[in-house]
């Protein structure tokens, strides 16, 4: 099987050569100093950071996971991706985190601990616990992006998924370390336009196979079981396929999503894109570009959708043929494990010479191309949903154009690899390496370390990305699991002026700590469960760590408040500004808790618009529009009118 010809491979060799010759071209700027490596020296603009900000949110892994939300839902979809994929702390960060962050003039998120707690015990504890937070996340991000490349490549390429995703990750780490931050935010911008134009073709191809809104519903109906696949409503119970019985309940995981959202937006922004723009200004700008940008993620999204839901009533007229392959391929195998499924299938396809008995079996239930079909076979003898997306490029594109999709769809994924990459290793090199071990080391030896620590913590990340069931499961574990472990922690060191480090960093490691621990033990704990208890236990020892160590040093809080200037219990500092810098600051704060809202849903309307123009949703667009207006009628007025000057 050849699902590519030789333009495409050439498109994709030419695409990989020019990542690693930018990475060699940046190296030397790079590697002037630690500032230059991981912000870029802080000279970049604001509009170079918020391309780059929505490159390193669009992935193969979140792009396929969407797509399959979308799949079994529609629009709809969208609302479970409340949970993380729609980006809803960026609203937040628009507003007054990435401001507050970039005002302490730091490197990093575990370095601004120190500009929170002081550099004594506390503030030394605190950063230790939020850079080795920061690396255990992002090896966990990085597992969720070795494990999506690798089931996407394998389906075009003659490897398995464990192949496919080491070839893909070898050339991302080897650039990232070369250029840098810099690195990282050229490529994005340059995988920016590369990405564009597949959602320009995807977008065509999807909107014209649509007749209307509601033969669409009637064909998505029969392909899903889904009756109101077309609504944009969310509804209080739907239907869902085996495996995600536990979204039915639509409404409950959105608002919680949501709620989820906002609490740990209100303690997010430590982005070396905050720490590395140039003014208060610029933070709010490139936050604006990074949420009109994200927009086009959707129609390429539903765009894939819609033509899968053609193609999955064309390949599978009769879904019951996939239950049983499913059960033959049992009965000669036998029972396995969720997580080598895929390898599973690979292998078949593959090497059909080691499982004749299963191939003659899957020729008689698939008929011709049984193995291009093979690949969208579920464990639990369902359709995949999560191999939508690389189905569609395999029969819906061309050869040729093939290539250029392909090639697309891998950018998102490699600007998400280099920024996780990037923030993460200035974490270790910064605030462990040079904080606590060497810090007069030359900045030659930083950079050496940071090269050890990159394929320290890539070799990690891909190795346990084998390890998990499917990319849903370990993003669901990221967010949720992870997420409420350090949500408390992360939020209140703005909000409350007793709060010190000892408080952060116990949290920190017990909610941590929680969270690993649940991820070994019970690895299958309902989302809501994992994000509540865990926020619980965290916010515990948080407290209890607060009162069991001693206060941060007045001098340390009183530097803070006057740089930063956050809303919250903040009483006894507030008589610290002038008259008049109190007065801005308190009508700072009223404007941003006012337009936070609106912000919200001029997000969520946005993301909503394209999908449904994709769809011929005319009705429903009509009203989202209108309401997506004016939210930002009002963000101009309590928002853009309030930023302060050049």
């Amino acid at each position: 099987m050849d699902h590519l010809n030789s333009l495409d491979y050439s498109i994709i060799l030419v695409y990989f050569a020019f990542l690693i010759a930018l990475g060699m071209y940046l190296k030397n700027r790079a590697s002037q100093s630690l500032d230059d490596y991981f912000l870029g020296g802080r000279r970049l603009p604001w509009w170079a950071l918020g391309i780059s900000g929505m490159a390193s949110w669009l992935d193969i892994a979140g792009t396929m996971i969407i797509v399959s939300f979308l799949f079994m839902l529609g629009p709809r979809g969208l609302y479970v991706e409340f949970r993380g994929g729609a980006g809803l702390v960026l609203a937040i960060m628009l507003v007054f985190t990435g401001k507050w962050h970039r005002r302490s003039g730091v490197m990093t998120g575990a370095e601004w601990m120190v500009f929170r707690f002081g550099n004594g015990p506390g503030g030394k504890f605190a950063r230790l616990a939020k850079a080795a937070s920061a690396i255990i996340l992002n090896i966990g991000m990085i597992a969720y992006l070795a494990k999506g490349v690798g089931l996407f490549l394998s389906m075009f390429l003659p490897f398995s998924p464990f192949t496919c995703s080491l070839i893909m990750i070898g050339v991302a780490t080897l650039y990232t370390m070369a250029s840098g931050f810099y690195g990282v935010v050229y490529t994005d911008i340059f995988q920016s336009f590369i990405i564009f134009s597949a959602v320009i073709i995807i977008s065509i191809l999807a909107f014209s196979k649509v007749t209307d809104v509601a033969s669409l519903a009637r064909i998505a109906g029969e392909v899903t079981g889904n009756s109101d696949w077309t609504s944009s409503r969310i509804p209080w119970h739907t239907t869902m396929p085996r495996g995600y019985e536990s979204y039915s309940y639509l409404t409950v995981f959105a608002m919680f999503y949501l709620v989820r959202n906002i609490l740990g937006g209100m303690g997010y922004g430590d982005d070396p894109k905050y720490f590395g723009a140039r003014s208060d200004r610029e933070c709010g700008l490139l936050s604006f570009m990074w949420e009109i940008l994200m927009t086009i993620r959707w129609p390429l999204m539903m765009g894939c959708t819609v033509l899968g839901i053609f193609l999955v009533r064309d390949l599978f007229p009769d879904q019951g043929v996939l239950a049983q392959a499913a059960d033959l391929i049992r009965s000669h195998v036998g029972e396995i494990d969720k997580s080598r499924w895929n390898e599973l299938l690979a292998a078949i396809v593959h090497r059909p010479e080691d499982y004749p008995e299963i191939i003659a079996g899957l020729k008689s239930l698939f008929g011709t191309g049984w193995a291009d079909k093979l690949h969208l076979l579920s464990y639990e003898g369902t359709i995949n949903p999560e191999r939508i997306l690389p189905a569609v490029v395999l029969f819906n594109i061309p050869m040729g154009l093939r290539g250029l999709i392909l090639i697309a769809l891998v950018a998102a994924s490699m600007s998400t690899f280099d920024s996780t990459v990037n923030m993460t290793t200035a974490n270790f090199t910064r605030d462990i390496y040079q904080g606590f071990f060497r810090p007069k080391a030359s900045n030659r030896e930083l950079i050496f370390a940071s090269w050890g620590f990159i394929l320290f913590m890539v070799g990690t990340g891909f190795l346990m990305g084998f390890s998990i069931e499917s990319i849903n499961d370990i993003w669901g574990w990221i967010i949720m699991g992870i997420g409420g472990g350090l949500t408390i922690p992360t939020m209140i060191r703005f909000y409350w002026w007793r709060f010190n480090g000892g408080g952060f960093a116990v949290g920190t490691f017990v909610g941590l700590s929680c969270a690993v621990l649940q991820r070994m033990f019970f690895p299958g704990l309902d989302e809501r469960i994992q994000f509540s208890s865990l926020m619980a236990i965290s916010l515990l020892f948080t407290v209890l760590g607060t009162y069991l160590t001693p206060p941060t040093d007045r001098a340390v809080l009183e530097t803070f408040y006057r740089k930063t200037r956050p809303f919250g219990f903040w009483g006894p500092f507030k008589k610290l500004l002038p008259d008049d810098q109190r007065e801005s600051t308190r009508q700072e704060h009223f404007y941003d808790i006012l337009v936070t809202p609106f912000v919200l849903l001029w997000q969520v309307t946005l993301l909503l618009l394209p999908m449904q123009v994709i769809i011929k949703a005319w009705n429903s667009f009509g009203i989202t529009l209108a309401i997506n207006l004016a939210c930002l009628t009002a963000m101009y007025f309590f928002w853009y009118k309030k930023l302060p000057g050049a």
